[in-house]
């Protein structure tokens, strides 16, 4: 039986048992700094306005590696790390990457003014409420997972990382070509 993704990230369940569609281990995913989730833990869906305004829903991503992140405009982690994932996301969004930034409890326009100073072309949600974030655990900042093609959360981690360094950038390779 698959279980949803209803946990927090501080309590991720390491499984020597890990195993995906995917042809990613838990060795890889554990060598490049993320913590591997147990197989069969799927996304919990939901439905954000972006910045535009339209409405879109995880599941809008299906058949796309997501790389799913919860931030903040306040958050220096998040701030360093971002250019990084336009980096990244530009690098294999082509292959079928699909960032989706989660930002946590900001008005529009102080996101805007964040995305167009950074330049970030990847999806930006907001979640106005808090309510998303808590669902996925995203006590801490940045907190970000990673899911496969199939729907499952594989990894995850909190704290930021440098994402288009050439370990991220085989990682991901790897998740796609799947």
């Amino acid at each position: 039986m698959r279980k949803s993704l209803i946990f927090i990230l501080a309590g991720m369940i390491l499984s020597a048992a890990f195993a995906s569609a995917s042809s990613v281990t838990t060795e890889e995913i554990v060598r490049i700094g993320l913590q591997p989730l147990e197989e069969g833990t799927e996304i919990v869906d939901f439905e954000l306005q972006d910045l535009s305004g339209a409405i879109r829903r995880l599941s809008d991503f299906n058949g796309k590696v997501v790389f799913l992140n919860f931030w903040a405009t306040w958050c220096g982690p998040c701030r360093i790390e971002m250019p990084s994932m336009e980096r990244l996301y530009q690098r294999l969004k082509a292959k079928g990457l699909e960032i989706v930034a989660v930002n946590l409890q900001e008005d529009r326009k102080s996101v805007q003014r964040f995305v167009d100073e950074y330049d970030l072309s990847f999806p930006v949600l907001l979640d106005t409420t808090g309510r998303i974030g808590a669902t996925y655990g995203a006590r801490s900042i940045p907190t970000t997972y990673i899911v496969d093609r199939d729907g499952f959360v594989i990894a995850g981690t909190i704290g930021t990382r440098e994402w288009d360094t050439e370990d991220y950038v085989r990682f991901f390779e790897k998740l796609l070509a799947d």
